[in-house]
């Protein structure tokens, strides 16, 4: 923002004061609204490098984030008593009366600086004039940044460096005759108020070029910079339009990248996963070798002489001799159990990936497709996107998958045994329900009852979620056992996730998850 349209702002605000301060919200991190009684809401818009202040009549809402905007709402209290501007600067500082009550707020100062990459707000205590101490700052500066000045609390304000420029407002004909061989582009060098955009205003009010010196058409330069001083707008709209849109637009800046973040780390989270299974399918051919060498090696053990780092064994199907590596302290049974045991982890591994493989798909057309939903966004859209995820957050368990029972108990599945073990052993209390699929690796589901007992129809639900999520998906009629946690025990030295449990009893249940109503989050 330019000086002269801050002195706009400035003098409409000093027509309707004192006003009394009806409350502060901020819309985000950089961004403060005060609500004054008869104005509107009075925005400080102090992200770096397109600061801005302006009248909005729009509803803005939004918590304190951090401690200079709790101090802010704390401190700065009472009416508004007066605002003032720094020459034409782009400082403004604003008083605040304090107000009484059952602790007292005693008057403080606001002031904004406007100033590109090193806008910043800051609380002063009552005084007169430019000077005062320093209470809190949006921005605290020490000397190594800045050689003119610091600013920290409890330190003495100091004002941006001073400057000589004529004031338009009150320069003579003749005063602004010595600019006549300037160009008029660059007349903000030695006008204050004017910055680039009010310069180019001023050129075309002028009929000029930006870079012509108004030599012989100096009365309609000058005649264009007082009309500019009492309307300094914009043919393209005011100033105060221009400062919402840069605020509107910094606030969608804000929210995009905050949703589009987490959205892209989980695209390339998904993306590796399913390059995952790509990498598991190589792996099942080596595992096919794997089975055939130690096939080979069980069936010709006897010929194996103990200590060898290789065996040459002929082809089961008459083909070339065929060539397996072996671990010389193993006997040749020891390695075919080896060489078997890899194969099957590497096909379970395949197994694994394959069920997950439609979900993993949709869930990332899902996420990219929502990734473009925010890049398209308008802010209100980016604003609701925003609420929604942080209600999401609020009601996602830290641990486990979740769901709901018919009869409104929370459900929640380990999706590993760190989650299981947590679920079992910390978060869930003695006369919960625990169920796991009988016979089967598969998640601990814990139902949060507390003393209640659990309806059949609850009991039926939650086995088929805990049949659904065990090795034993794909089949049918699967057993299920339950109990209650307090009988269910880590044995001594077993890894997590391991258990042992009694006084169960035993479901047959065909393994599937709820209706989408009650599914999870």
């Amino acid at each position: 923002m330019e000086g002269l349209f801050i002195a706009r702002i400035v003098q409409s605000l000093q027509r309707r004061l004192p006003a009394r301060a009806g409350g502060w919200a901020f819309p985000d991190e950089t961004t403060a609204a005060l609500l004054l009684e008869g104005v509107g809401n009075l925005v400080f818009a102090y992200r770096p490098p397109a600061p801005a202040l302006y009248f909005s009549d729009e509803r803005l809402r939004g918590e304190a984030s951090g401690p200079f905007q709790r101090m802010l709402a704390s401190r700065a209290k009472g009416s508004l008593l007066s605002v003032e501007q720094l020459k034409l600067d782009r400082v403004v500082m604003l008083h605040f009366s304090g107000e009484s009550g059952f602790v007292d707020t005693p008057p403080v100062r606001l002031v904004f600086e406007l100033t590109g990459r090193n806008a910043n707000l800051l609380l002063l205590d009552a005084g007169e004039g430019w000077e005062g101490r320093v209470i809190g700052a949006a921005r605290e500066i020490t000397s190594s940044r800045n050689r003119y000045r610091s600013v920290r609390s409890g330190s003495l304000y100091v004002p941006p460096p001073p400057y000589e420029k004529l004031d338009p407002r009150t320069a003579t004909d003749t005063e602004l005759a010595a600019l006549a061989g300037v160009p008029i582009g660059r007349w903000h060098a030695r006008v204050d108020g004017l910055g680039p955009s009010l310069s180019a205003e001023l050129a075309s009010r002028a009929a000029l070029p930006l870079d012509q010196p108004p030599l012989k058409r100096l009365p309609e330069a000058v005649r264009a910079l007082r009309g500019l001083v009492e309307d300094p707008s914009l043919r393209a709209g005011t100033l105060s339009e221009q400062a919402r849109t840069v605020s509107r637009d910094e606030r969608a800046l804000g929210l995009r990248k905050a949703l589009r973040e987490p959205l892209e780390k989980r695209l390339t989270l998904l993306g590796n996963q399913i390059g995952d299974l790509e990498r598991a399918r190589e792996g099942a051919l080596i595992a096919l070798q794997e089975r055939e060498w130690a096939d080979l090696l069980m069936a010709y053990q006897h010929t194996i002489e103990p200590g060898l780092s290789e065996a040459v064994l002929p082809d089961f199907y008459g083909g070339e001799p065929v060539r397996i590596p072996l671990e010389p302290q193993l006997s040749a049974l020891h390695n075919a159990e080896k060489l078997y045991a890899r194969a099957r982890r590497r096909e379970e591994v395949l197994t694994r990936l394959e069920e997950r493989a439609p979900e993993l798909e949709a869930e990332r057309a899902r996420v990219a497709a929502l990734l473009a939903e925010v890049e398209a966004a308008d802010l209100e859209r980016l604003e609701a996107m925003s609420r929604d995820l942080s209600e999401r957050r609020e009601e996602k368990s830290p641990f486990g998958q979740r769901f709901v029972s018919p009869s409104g108990f929370e459900v929640l599945v380990g999706r590993n045994n760190k989650e299981n073990d947590y679920l079992t052993h910390r978060l869930g209390r003695s006369m919960d329900y625990w169920f796991h699929a009988q016979g089967y690796p598969g998640s601990h589901v814990l139902v949060r009852t507390g003393p209640r007992d659990l309806p059949l129809e609850d009991i039926l639900e939650v086995a088929a979620i805990a049949a659904y999520h065990s090795k034993a998906r794909n089949s049918g009629n699967v057993p299920v056992d339950y109990t209650r946690i307090k009988h269910v025990w880590r044995p001594r030295g077993a890894a997590r996730g391991q258990v042992n449990y009694t006084q169960q009893k035993t479901v047959f249940v065909d393994p599937r998850l709820p209706e989408p109503a009650q599914g999870s989050r």
